[in-house]
């Protein structure tokens, strides 16, 4: 468990000590992903995937009934299409 302990510590100091001494353009480039991975999972996720499933189904049964019939007639379905 000690040597579990000092592989995290030593872990944790090798990100700390490259973030601490990284130059100005790479920490405005981590600013600039940490800013496109929360508009792209809280801000989208937010206007853009409302739960379909919670609202238009509204107990936990009829959700998966409906995706179980879903998967298990979506190839029937596309069979019938084409």
């Amino acid at each position: 468990m000690k040597q579990y302990f000092s592989f995290i510590k030593r872990l944790f100091h090798f990100y700390y000590d490259g973030f601490r001494n990284m130059p100005v353009w790479g920490r405005k480039v981590w600013l600039i992903i940490i800013i496109k991975l929360f508009i792209m999972f809280v801000i989208l996720k937010i206007f853009f995937f409302h739960d379909f499933l919670k609202t238009n189904w509204p107990t936990n049964k009829e959700r998966t009934e409906h995706v179980l019939d879903q998967l298990t007639n979506s190839s029937d379905n596309h069979d019938r299409q084409h």
